[in-house]
């Protein structure tokens, strides 16, 4: 295909507008066919062939005399202009390139050389061919690479857990791309199930970087292609893991009812399999707990935490537990238990419990040990122990500041929040000054 007939990338700049992201979010094509002429010169003409529509019902759409909604017309919308998939709520679209190999482009004066640190080093291969060593390879594949697939995930959960996704991500949305790239040839069932796991849990893992940095359409896209991955390797409790992920973030997102009817299902999938461990059913009943806490359901919120503790009881030694389970230990149930009674308003009965949890905790894991520290502030809080509120939160600012996690920057932003009625006592001022230093504020979220 000749370069002018090639699609082009829009410009960072217009995908980066906040009016460009909100169209594609709501659909707006008219606003986006608009956005897309007057910042990247592509005129509606062209627009109707990238996107195979006719001129004039290019010209309905901008006019608003026509909305478009058919899903096989969005995705050729995505394709034909370059949006990216998570940008109008679909998969990532087979034409985007690993965040790792994309260069930044700027500009640069006719007739100049860029300079050298923009280039690509002569030294390392080009997508190409990165893509040719790799079909080199593929016919190689063994249990043993799959275990390697694997040690890597729990790699990057480690490091997720030290330092926050965001690094991470470009590597892990790579990593992803690879496999899925892996899943088109045929290979033996045993093979082809592992890589459909592995590419599972990758998409699992993509989507909870985006839900950590609370970007939660983006996180949507990606658990919801877990879950397809998940069913092709028909892994029940990879499925069930998913939802309780979906689950969690919708009581992010104030959906408390989405959040009970996600686990519950997750629950169903993890029973409908034997393999399923209490350590699975365990975590899956404390996120029923918290599904049931913001929804105000006491009885049944005690009863999830019951079950939970019961579960937990029975794990044993030998138990095949999935790798992605294996963080829920004693210290993590007992920590979401009292998380659980604060969301009923019970700090009395949530605060020993949560001060007992983190003395436990790993230290290597800061976003635990931040968003605990928060929790137990709050139950502080709300029992009107203001000094020692103050103290704890005080505390969990280091961790927060060593981790890229605008969920819990965002818990300590809403701790600062709710500092309202005593924000001229000394140590909320003292608090104050040390957020403003570890964390600076974001538009709106700060308030002198």
């Amino acid at each position: 295909m000749p370069d002018a007939d090639r699609p082009q990338e829009l410009p960072a700049r217009l995908l980066t507008d906040p009016e460009m992201i909100n169209a594609c979010q709501v659909r707006d094509f008219a606003s986006v066919f608009r956005l897309v002429k007057t910042k990247a010169g592509i005129y509606p003409s062209m627009i109707a062939r990238r996107c195979e529509l006719t001129p004039s019902r290019v010209g309905e759409v901008i006019a608003g005399q026509r909305r478009l909604s058919h899903m096989d017309v969005v995705e050729r919308i995505a394709d034909g202009l370059r949006i990216p998939g998570h940008m109008l709520g679909l998969a990532r679209r087979a034409w985007e390139t690993p965040q790792a190999l994309v260069a930044t482009d700027r500009e640069v004066p006719y007739g100049a050389e860029p300079e050298s640190e923009q280039r690509i080093p002569a030294s390392l291969p080009g997508p190409d061919v990165d893509s040719i060593l790799a079909l080199a390879t593929r016919t190689s594949l063994s249990p043993g690479t799959l275990e390697a697939f694997r040690s890597s995930i729990e790699d990057y959960w480690r490091r997720d857990d030290q330092h926050g996704g965001e690094a991470l991500r470009p590597a892990i949305v790579g990593q992803l791309r690879y496999v899925v790239g892996l899943l088109k040839e045929n290979r033996p069932p045993s093979i082809q199930n592992g890589l459909y796991q592995i590419a599972a849990e990758l998409a699992r893992l993509t989507g909870w970087t985006h839900f950590d940095a609370r970007q939660y359409n983006q996180a949507r896209a990606y658990f919801t292609e877990a879950l397809q991955l998940a069913k092709e390797a028909s892994d029940h409790q990879s499925i069930a893991n998913v939802l309780a992920c979906m689950s969690l973030q919708a009581t992010y997102q104030d959906r408390p009812a989405d959040s009970l009817a996600l686990v519950t299902a997750a629950q169903d999938q993890a029973r409908s399999t034997p393999d399923s461990t209490p350590r699975v059913l365990s975590m899956l009943s404390m996120r029923e707990a918290f599904a049931h806490a913001i929804l105000g359901n006491r009885d049944s919120t005690h009863q999830a935490i019951g079950e939970a503790h019961r579960q937990f009881g029975q794990i044993q030694t030998g138990d095949q537990d999935p790798a992605w389970v294996t963080y829920f230990d004693e210290p993590k149930l007992i920590v979401d238990t009292g998380i659980a009674h604060g969301r009923l308003g019970d700090s009395v009965t949530a605060e020993p419990l949560i001060a007992d949890a983190l003395q436990r905790e790993d230290r290597a894991n800061q976003r635990g040990r931040a968003f605990h520290s928060f929790w137990l502030a709050r139950t502080q809080l709300d029992q009107g122990k203001l000094d020692q509120a103050c103290r704890t939160a005080t505390q969990a600012l280091e961790p927060a500041s060593a981790v890229a996690s605008e969920r819990v920057s965002g818990h300590l932003r809403e701790f600062y929040d709710q500092l309202a009625p005593h924000r001229q006592e000394p140590v909320a001022l003292a608090f104050e000054a040390r957020l403003r230093e570890l964390l600076p504020p974001v538009s709106g979220s700060l308030h002198p």
